[in-house]
């Protein structure tokens, strides 16, 4: 069993898209207060891992556990591991045609918390203050989800939605990608924000940039559906640097 302090374990796990193998055996832990950053060429497993633990049907683990906060995520479904504390940014986030951020939200919440009154009494304040967080006009609240929205506009919404569901732990999938620098400073001035010393925080990245907003503790490079390497911060200036190529000829050598 993980120990208190806990958030994420993750032991020997194998994923599969369409029977094809793409995670072989990541071993990983997450603890309170922690914020890591997995970084790694595409096609090398970090989106396919993000995703089969949040439960996309399209990404079947085939073995090894996961417990979240002690609790084994394998055995739930989707919206369970959400309600369980577990949330994905993603990086191509779906437009809801006729659902409004507003009643998104508040769904979001009821199921997250219950429908307590005095939950629903506090929801349009904390939406608000989310909304002044994230630099997002408040006129957002009466739009669809993600309809029309650019993609700076998509990857805030998605830091806006952490923001306000207070997640155990938050993997941010490549939430970076397609911002310029304004956007990216925003983004993560909400992460910063949502994170604590009661949560924990995994940033899936292609790039080091972000990592110079939202300091790593703990930085790992994932190759071929494996963590080859991990390190602290200095780790992510290395390879800003010198890109991977380094650590593949280390990894054949």
């Amino acid at each position: 069993m993980a120990g208190n302090d806990v958030l994420l374990s993750i032991k020997d796990l194998h994923v599969t898209v369409e029977g094809i193998e793409v995670v072989k055996g990541v071993s990983l832990e997450m603890k309170k207060g922690e914020k890591h950053a997995i970084m790694g060429p595409n096609g090398s497993g970090k989106s396919s891992m993000a995703n089969a633990l949040s439960g996309h049907p399209a990404y079947e683990i085939t073995s090894g556990e996961v417990l979240l906060d002690g609790e084994n995520l394998l055995e739930m479904d989707a919206s369970e591991r959400s309600i369980a504390g577990l949330f994905l940014a993603f990086q191509y986030p779906l437009a809801v045609p006729g659902v409004t951020v507003t009643n998104f939200l508040r769904s979001a919440i009821k199921a997250h918390r219950g429908d307590d009154p005095s939950v629903l009494r506090s929801f349009r304040k904390e939406m608000k203050e989310a909304f002044k967080l994230l630099e997002m006009d408040e006129v957002f609240a009466s739009r669809y989800v993600n309809d029309g929205f650019s993609g700076g506009e998509k990857k805030r919404f998605e830091i806006l939605q952490l923001a306000m569901l207070q997640p155990k732990v938050a993997i941010l999938d490549e939430t970076d990608s397609g911002l310029d620098i304004d956007a990216l400073k925003v983004v993560s001035k909400g992460v910063n924000a949502a994170h604590t010393d009661d949560n924990a925080v995994l940033l899936v990245t292609h790039y080091q940039r972000i990592l110079n907003y939202v300091s790593p503790d703990h930085v790992h490079v994932m190759m071929n559906g494996n963590l080859v390497r991990s390190g602290g911060p200095e780790l992510a200036h290395q390879l800003e640097e010198k890109g991977y190529d380094w650590i593949k000829a280390e990894l054949v050598a």
